[in-house]
């Protein structure tokens, strides 16, 4: 399954990569300086929010650009059926 982000779909998913990856840098400084668990503990979960939201965007339209290409190409019922396992498969993985 090959994904074709557009535009609007590339940048907002970069953009929220990007916050993780600085948020993730913000937790290793901060272990490194010794900063309260709490502070720390904080900052993942926020870093891991922002890596969720981005697989879930991917998801989300791959999904749309799956039943796009389902209606197109005229799919078996199986065939979408093969697609529709595989993308449960990916949402699940970041459930």
């Amino acid at each position: 399954m090959e994904l074709d982000l557009a535009g609007a779909e590339l940048k907002a998913v970069l953009n929220r990569l990007r916050r993780a990856q600085g948020q993730i840098s913000g937790v290793i400084r901060m272990i490194e300086e010794g900063r309260d668990c709490e502070e720390v503990v904080t900052q993942l979960a926020a870093a891991s929010r922002a890596l969720d939201r981005a697989g879930f965007a991917i998801i989300a339209a791959g999904l749309q650009q799956c039943l796009t290409d389902a209606g197109e190409n005229g799919a078996s019922p199986e065939d979408r059926e093969v697609m529709r396992a595989r993308l449960e498969k990916l949402f699940l993985s970041l459930a």
